[in-house]
């Protein structure tokens, strides 16, 4: 794959992750959505990298809300120089396997909730709400985590 083709992928897959969260198709998004659009591209900001990376890309004019075309840059900028990388999809699987107790193959949210807010570089209660309101399985009001981590990410592949 050619630099040019790499950067249209790229491009395309933070367009992608953007579009996730632009819920009315107006290429905006809220400034509180940022941290999870962050991190479903596979990086794991600490809260003053993403504040650092709010000041950047925070629309000026529109205060409180972000335009792709101002994220877009930025985000690709990180990528590509591999900052702020993550966990593995498998290692994230596995993490979440430990809270399986029942070898179900799901994980109660309520509990992963605990965890995220509480443990570590903690996550926001909005943040969670975003990411269990994509991952709950409404029949069953459990994760189904081997559906929840491409959900919760998009895989960058470099060659």
């Amino acid at each position: 794959m050619n630099k040019k083709e790499e950067a249209s992928n790229l491009e395309k897959k933070i367009n992608d992750a953007f579009k996730l969260f632009d819920h009315t198709g107006s290429d905006a998004v809220d400034v509180r959505e940022i941290g999870t659009i962050i991190r479903s591209l596979g990086c794991c900001p600490s809260e003053s990298e993403l504040q650092e990376i709010l000041v950047q890309v925070e629309d000026q004019e529109m205060t409180g809300s972000v335009k792709l075309n101002r994220f877009l840059p930025v985000m690709a900028e990180i990528l590509q120089e591999n900052r702020l990388q993550g966990a593995e999809p498998e290692l994230l699987l596995a993490a979440l396997k430990t809270f399986d107790f029942e070898g179900k193959g799901t994980v109660d949210p309520e509990r992963l909730r605990e965890l995220l807010t509480t443990e570590g570089e903690a996550f926001s209660q909005e943040e969670m709400d975003d990411m269990l309101a994509a991952a709950v399985d409404p029949n069953t009001s459990l994760i189904p985590y081997e559906d929840f981590v491409p959900k919760l990410m998009v895989k960058l592949i470099f060659e």
